[in-house]
């Protein structure tokens, strides 16, 4: 990174707290005035969000026994005895946040705790890089509910409030496709206007930016900062529509019940299945009363089979692998083509077909309304579509073709440009970082 003070002081750093994935950056000792990413796990500067709590093992002050990012994940897919918990940003602005969950072995936690230890980890690892961070830039999106004001600034605050819990005394926020934009910068040759695109796993963040190596070095970037707009719809609401429609149709979603005489067969109720087909809800449906609420359901059923493949789900705990098998599938059908679900894991021989058909007609809604975010952006901004020099794409939904492409078509003049999708933002959370805290 370039074009920072060359003092700067060495007790702050920037978070990138994402839905699927977070990093951080912190002051590079060794190139003074520059920023770099930390490793967060070996060589990789990324980090799922990601947390698994061990059912057994000793209760200390730090909590109950926890496994972070790709080893939280490798604790889950290897059977460990717990409970895996993602995409707990979606729980800011929520009532879940101060409720408590069960994490196995007779232990509850509230979910601001979990949300709590996990920026306390990411801050131990920028802390192990030479120097303790009490200052933070953390990213957030541009909106964390939507068309909510009130419920979006308790969800700012409550995030304020866990960085404050871990150590961090200084705590100032950047929109997420703001960083993105100053990310894109350092390499801008001339002022241009660009919409960044940042589609992750729980936002689509749109921001049209004024950028320019003349501008660089501003601190104030409020008059380059021409609009913000955002939906709440993005990666993880990829992976419930892949599961809805291409995975929990075999375990009775959208099925009828039992033909009756007289009467029009009526759909199996749904509340079970889309909380299954979201991350940080599949726990909700552990829970003995609501197990033996759809026990008692089979008669609601047309296809037993149906029936006994969710209580199977449900008595074994196979919520989250479900939830896992339609995000790979997601990905493995991103490009085009198509792949095979295996789930002989809940019953011998049972498999889907998913195409990138079948794919793209389960998220064409999204993609469609993501799409309008962005134009509505330019519209804030008071610009047309040929006005945007560059398109800069970032997060990790950017790398489903189909979205990109569908962005892309309504600025046919604009260059598009994709940055790195799971680091340009923290890198340019850490480039604002360094400006604002430079001594």
């Amino acid at each position: 990174m370039s074009s920072l003070p060359t003092d700067l002081p060495r007790d702050f750093c920037a978070i990138d707290f994402g839905t699927s994935n977070s990093a951080v950056a912190v002051p590079d000792e060794a190139r003074p005035g520059a920023m770099r990413l930390v490793p967060l796990e070996g060589d990789k500067v990324t980090m799922p969000t990601a947390v698994f709590y061990f059912a057994e093992g000793r209760h200390d002050a730090d909590g109950p026994p926890r496994a972070f990012g790709r080893a939280a994940m490798s604790a889950y897919v290897e059977g460990a005895d717990g409970r895996l918990m993602r995409s707990m940003k979606s729980i800011l602005g929520s009532s879940l946040i101060d409720q408590v969950t069960d994490v196995g072995g007779g232990r509850g936690v509230k979910y601001i705790d979990m949300l709590s230890g996990y920026l306390k980890r990411l801050r131990k690892q920028a802390a192990q890089q030479g120097h303790e961070p009490r200052r933070v830039v953390l990213g957030r999106p541009v909106y964390f509910v939507d068309g909510e004001p009130e419920r979006d600034a308790a969800a700012q605050a409550s995030l304020t409030a866990a960085a404050r819990a871990v150590g961090f005394d200084d705590v100032q926020f950047q929109f997420e496709p703001i960083a993105a934009a100053f990310d894109f910068e350092q390499h801008a040759d001339r002022e241009q206007l660009v919409l960044v695109a940042d589609i992750g796993g729980g936002t689509s963040d749109f921001s049209v930016v004024r950028v320019g190596p003349d501008r660089v070095q501003r601190l104030d970037r409020r008059d380059d900062i021409l609009s913000n707009h955002g939906v709440h719809i993005a990666g993880t609401d990829f992976d419930r529509h892949i599961e809805l429609t291409g995975i929990l149709r075999e375990f009775g979603y959208r099925a009828l019940g039992p033909a009756k005489p007289g009467q029009t067969p009526r759909e199996v109720p749904s509340g079970v299945y889309f909380d299954l087909a979201t991350w940080h809800l599949i726990n909700t449906c552990y829970s003995p009363q609501r197990v033996m609420e759809l026990r008692n359901m089979k008669s609601f059923y047309g296809d037993a089979r149906h029936h006994q493949r969710l209580m199977t789900v449900l008595e074994e705990r196979l919520g989250h692998e479900l939830a896992n098998r339609a995000e790979e599938a997601k990905i493995e059908v991103a490009g085009g083509g198509s792949c095979t679900i295996d789930l002989g894991l809940i019953e011998s021989g049972l498999s889907v077909a998913l195409s990138d058909t079948a794919a793209i007609d389960a998220l064409r809604g999204d993609i469609e309304r993501i799409a309008q975010a962005g134009r509505e952006t330019v519209e804030r901004a008071g610009l047309k579509p040929s006005d945007i020099d560059a398109l800069y794409f970032t997060g990790g939904s950017t790398g489903l073709t189909v979205l990109a492409d569908r962005i892309a078509a309504d600025y046919p003049d604009a260059r598009p440009v994709r940055g790195d999708r799971f680091a340009s933002v923290a890198t340019g959370l850490g480039l604002h970082a360094a400006r604002l805290f430079a001594a």
